[in-house]
C-alpha cells in the first residue's frame, strides 16, 4: 500500500495516469460526532492522505469492498449505510455511489442503523469462519441484499457454501 501526503486538491490533480484511472476511488472522511466514511473490509491498492479528515483510498478492478457511511447532526444521525461492492474495470457498466469514482458493481445495500449493524453482524460471523469477505461470493450479497430488503433472514454463509463458490469460480476460468 503506498501513503502519499498532498496539500490540495488542486496538486492532486497531476495524480493521473493509467495506474489511477484502472482503480476504483473512495474518499473516507472522518470529523469526529458528525461524519464517518470507512471501509469496513476490502483490500486496498493505494492510499492518498488529503489531510488529517479526508483520504482516498483505491481498489483494483473485480476487488470487493465494504464502504460504510455515518452521519448526523446536533440531534440526532441522518445517515447509516453500508454498501458492498465489486469495483469494475474503466468502461464497464456501473451504478454510481456517492463518494466512490467513478462508481461499482452494487452487490448490496443496506440504509438505516438496524440494517446496517445486521450487515455488521453477518460480516462478523463470516469472519469468525476465518473466510475474508473479500472473497464471499457474489450472489451471497446479492441474497443478503434482498432479504434484509423482504425484512426477512438471510441464510447462513457456510464454509461448505463458500467451498462450492470457489469450485464454481475456478471452473469457470
Amino acid at each position: 500500500m503506498t501513503t502519499r501526503s498532498t496539500p490540495s486538491a488542486a496538486d492532486r490533480s497531476h495524480v493521473t495516469g493509467r495506474a489511477r484511472d484502472a482503480l476504483t476511488h473512495v474518499e473516507l472522511i472522518w470529523i469526529e460526532k458528525s461524519i464517518e466514511y470507512w471501509i469496513r473490509f476490502g483490500r486496498e491498492a493505494q492510499q492518498e492522505i488529503i489531510n488529517r479528515r479526508r483520504r482516498v483510498v483505491s481498489f483494483t478492478p473485480d476487488s470487493t469492498f465494504a464502504f460504510v457511511r455515518w452521519q448526523s447532526n446536533d440531534y440526532r444521525t441522518i445517515l447509516s449505510r453500508i454498501d458492498i461492492v465489486c469495483a469494475v474495470h474503466r468502461g464497464e457498466a456501473h451504478q454510481t455511489l456517492a463518494s466512490v469514482q467513478p462508481g461499482g458493481d452494487i452487490l448490496l445495500s443496506a440504509k438505516g442503523w438496524p440494517k446496517v449493524e445486521r450487515v455488521l453482524r453477518i460480516v462478523d460471523a463470516i469472519e469468525a469462519l476465518d473466510i475474508d469477505p473479500v472473497h464471499v461470493a457474489p450472489d451471497h450479497w446479492h441474497h443478503v441484499h434482498n432479504r434484509l430488503a423482504a425484512r426477512q433472514e438471510p441464510r447462513t454463509y457456510t464454509r461448505a457454501r463458500h467451498s462450492a463458490w470457489l469450485k464454481r469460480r475456478r471452473a469457470s476460468r
